[in-house]
């Protein structure tokens, strides 16, 4: 089960996927790999509007079915195609059906011509963050049981429904803008920063401190939220001369070199975890994610338990 304490986990590994239709046997097939080798998450695109993709979470609760100890969560949900009153009966029934293995991966909605395409009313810029913000605080009060729900909020409204008697699952947004920051600071549990940025990144340095203030501002301690990198690269047999390009982004290497790039990245820069894709953005081939999950990942928790002079672990 992933926590929502993430400052207090050993750093969290996964691998994300698009989730073609023409590819759901060998996605499933790899999410029960890692599943095997250890992975704590994996995480599926949510385009609603693209035909040959199946559904983000049709796809995850399938996959859930399929496999024992790994997370899914949507990276990240198209809210403005599902309304917080079901998505929260939505990722509380997978979580109760699962044993707690979900994640609500949330954004506030980003292609906007393609999403009102699918007959959703258009919103403003602001508009959106602020729907963002109402929908997490809303599935939040529709789980973890309770009396009924009254909310009349500016984007949802709800009369006297009861919550799930669930606890509503860890929430990462994918936060961009300087208001969606602020809105992650005051109610998320963890941060995925845009355009696959890393902690060495322009983005990460001034994305970050937005959240951090917003959260002390709102009386929460800012270490609680964590930061999982989407983090696209190779992984090759042998050292690569460089490690970064001409603009600083990670590239890839062997696996001890991103087994030092990545232990650096938790205990320099406080990254709370990793999320592999291909080096073109899309699903890692099955050998790089076998190495990803048996050489890289068990490399970066052992080194980490050993500076954090504790055993590692899958639990927190």
């Amino acid at each position: 089960m992933v926590s929502n304490k993430m400052s207090v986990r050993l750093p969290l590994f996964g691998f994300g996927a698009h989730s073609g239709i023409e590819d759901a046997a060998g996605l499933l097939h790899m999410a029960q790999q890692a599943d095997r080798d250890g992975l704590d998450h994996f995480s599926l695109s949510d385009h609603p509007y693209i035909g040959d993709r199946v559904d983000a979470y049709a796809a995850i609760g399938f996959i859930l079915g399929r496999t024992e100890r790994i997370a899914g969560l949507a990276n990240v949900t198209n809210l403005p195609t599902r309304p917080a009153p079901m998505l929260a009966r939505t990722v509380t029934s997978l979580s109760a059906l699962s044993g707690g293995r979900v994640v609500l991966g949330m954004g506030a909605g980003g292609l906007w011509d393609r999403i009102s395409d699918m007959g959703v009313p258009r919103l403003s810029p602001g508009d959106a963050v602020d729907a963002f913000e109402e929908a997490i605080v809303l599935v939040r009060k529709l789980a973890g049981g309770g009396p009924p729900v009254t909310h009349l909020g500016r984007h949802y409204r709800v009369a006297e429904i009861e919550p799930a008697p669930v606890a509503a699952p860890p929430v990462w947004t994918g936060s961009v803008g300087p208001k969606s920051l602020a809105a992650t600071g005051r109610v998320a549990d963890g941060w995925i920063p845009g355009h696959a940025a890393d902690w060495l990144s322009e983005r990460y340095r001034t994305s970050r401190p937005v959240i951090d203030e917003a959260a002390a501002a709102a009386g929460r301690d800012p270490r609680e939220i964590g930061t999982v990198y989407n983090l696209p690269g190779r992984i090759t047999e042998r050292p690569l001369p460089a490690t970064r390009d001409r603009d600083g982004r990670w590239i890839g290497g062997s696996p001890e070199q991103w087994a030092e790039e990545l232990t650096g990245a938790v205990l320099e820069h406080g990254a709370s975890g990793f999320t592999l894709f291909s080096p073109g953005g899309g699903t890692q081939d099955p050998a790089s994610l076998a190495r990803w999950a048996r050489e890289i990942a068990p490399a970066v928790r052992e080194a980490v338990a050993k500076e954090r002079g504790r055993e590692p672990s899958r639990e927190a």
